[in-house]
Parts: structure tokens; sequence; C-alpha cells
């Protein structure tokens, strides 16, 4: 039996309350009877005296912030005052994590404490759309990417504000368990299961009169996901939406915030990492009911995106017997 994933999250007054039942909600509920994996969730402080937060509400620490030398990720939840300075024990526990190459991530205005920290010198990062400029104006060194979900930078994850928390928090089961077991986590939490970091942060509906498009567009989608095998082309579902394929990219961006090239190889890995972890398919049928046609397209794009190949994938995550003679011949998954 695998031994529980541990999971530390860093509190100091004034962290936001939403972002702290974001991350209990995704690694401090038992869900182990419905397969999912277990979790060690330690809610850490620079004491045992309890965490006061916004609304009367306060979080009491189970663990000092000593038991982060422990964790394999550590999260950092947002603040409700973005310029509330951190301790000076968390910034330096949170620099000794990193060093010892520990996954950190932060949570909408989180990224403020890393960047308080030192720790986004240099690197990208993302916020709340709404604080990008003043990310920006206090932490000059940061290179803020203002249109993002999530971001990973030199094993740093940021993310976008409020429900973002949530794609970021699925993606990192997803990145450290499979898409099965971040299937499971979002079905429990009736949320959408797979929204990719790139997609953009808030999008702009003209409303009312588009109505009627974002009907075509979802059958479309739907389209597409039950002919995902088949090769689909832009061109194609242009013409299943009764629409040129210059209108149906700009309206399908404007509905989705994301282009429909990038909607289509989204699914169709999602497609391929359910089925490595789920059945024992050769690769190149696993390519074709996927739609990348061949394994040499779906081990690129595998690697492009995933940082590793189908086979390694399949033997981190799947649970048929051609992921156990994978596992003998593939090394594991890039972390």
């Amino acid at each position: 039996m695998k031994p529980a994933y541990r999971v530390a999250l860093v509190a100091f007054p004034g962290i936001r309350a939403f972002d702290v039942s974001v991350i209990t909600e995704v690694w401090g509920t038992d869900r182990t009877p419905r397969g999912a994996p277990a979790f060690d969730l330690r809610r850490t402080a620079t004491d045992s005296a309890p965490v006061p937060m916004r609304g009367g509400l306060a979080l009491h620490p189970d663990r000092t912030l000593d038991w982060l030398s422990r964790a394999d990720l550590i999260l950092v939840p947002g603040l409700d005052d973005h310029l509330t300075p951190a301790p000076a024990p968390v910034l330096d526990a949170l620099r000794r994590a990193h060093a010892r190459g520990t996954t950190l991530a932060a949570l909408c205005g989180g990224a403020f404490t890393l960047a308080e920290a030192g720790l986004l010198d240099n690197r990208r990062a993302i916020t709340h759309w709404g604080l990008i400029d003043l990310l920006r104006t206090r932490h000059p060194r940061v290179t803020v990417v203002p249109d993002a979900l999530f971001i990973e930078d030199d094993n740093i994850w940021t993310a976008a504000g409020t429900a973002a928390g949530i794609d970021l928090c699925l993606h990192l089961v997803r990145r450290s368990h499979g898409a099965e077991a971040a299937a499971t986590i979002a079905r429990s939490m009736v949320t959408a299961p797979f929204r990719t970091g790139t997609q953009a942060q808030f999008i702009e509906h003209p409303t009312p009169h588009t109505d009627r498009d974002a009907d075509t567009l979802a059958a479309v989608r739907e389209h597409a996901l039950r002919h995902l095998h088949e090769p689909l082309t832009v061109a194609g579902l242009a013409a299943h939406a009764g629409m040129s394929p210059r209108s149906f990219a700009r309206h399908f961006t404007a509905a989705t915030g994301t282009t429909p090239l990038r909607w289509l190889l989204d699914q169709r890995i999602a497609a391929a990492q359910k089925l490595l972890e789920r059945t024992d398919l050769p690769m190149p049928e696993v390519a074709r009911r996927s739609g990348f046609g061949s394994e040499v397209t779906m081990r690129q794009h595998f690697a492009s995106r995933l940082a590793t190949s189908p086979r390694a994938y399949r033997a981190a995550f799947g649970t048929g017997s051609a992921a156990a003679s994978a596992a003998g011949a593939s090394r594991p998954i890039a972390r």
C-alpha cells in the first residue's frame, strides 16, 4: 500500500477562508472508498495558536512549520488584504522548502506571499486579474502573466482568482496521481474536472444575443467529443456549427477562453490519459481512439504538454497489466 501523499497548508493571520476550504475539500476529504488516493493534509503555522480569518472564523493548526520538511506539496492560500506581510518564519520556511525541491503552489493572492519571499523573482507567475497591476508594482522582478488560470515556473505554481484555485488543485492531483484520481475528486465536488492553465481568466459575454451561438457551440463540442477518434478539423467543426471557420474560431474563443485547436488537443490528451489509466490497449489503438492518428503524434503531444511519454504515463498511473509491464521498462513520469 502506497503511503499517503503529504500536503501542507501554510497558515498565518489574513489568509482567505475560501482558499482554505478549497484546499481542505480537495486534499482533506477521505475518498479512498471511491478509488481516490490517500492524502495526509496538515495545517501548519508558526505555533499552535488559532489563526484568525475574516468572518469570525479561525483555523486551528495541527503542525508547526517544521512539518514542511516532510511535505510532498506545500500550499499557500490567498489573502484578504493582499498587502498583508507574512511572518518571517513563514517566508524562511518557504525558501527552505523550495531549496529542497518541494513543490510549492499559491492560490490567488498567495502569489504575493511567494513574491515577498523572493521566490518569484525572475519567474513567471499569475494572480487574480484584478491584482495583476498591484503585483507588478509591488514586485517588479516577477514576470506577471496576465491571461492564464494557473502557471508553473521552477516547480512553483501560481493561480488566478477564486475558481482558478480549484482548477490548480485538481491539476496538481492530476499531475501527481493521474487524470482518473482528479476526475473522482471533481465528481465529488460537482465541478469541472479539466480546465487547462492556458485558458483565459474571464470571458466577456455580450448577452443576450449570443445565447443561440452558445447553444450551437455547446452542440459542436458535444459532437466533437463523440467523434474524437475521427480526423476533426476547425473547418469541419465550423461547418457543423453553420459558421465560417473565421467566425467559428472567434465565437468559440469568446465562449470558452481557448481556441478550437487547443480545446480539441486538450480533449484528445484527456481521452488518451483515461485509456492509458483504465485499459491495456496497445499504444497505436490508444492513439487511434483518442484521435491522434499515430503513436508518434500522440507521443509528441504528451512530451510537449505533459513532459512525459504515454508509456511512462501508463507506468505511473495505469491499473492494468500493461501498466505493470511498462513500469519495469519505463522511467517514472517526469515531475
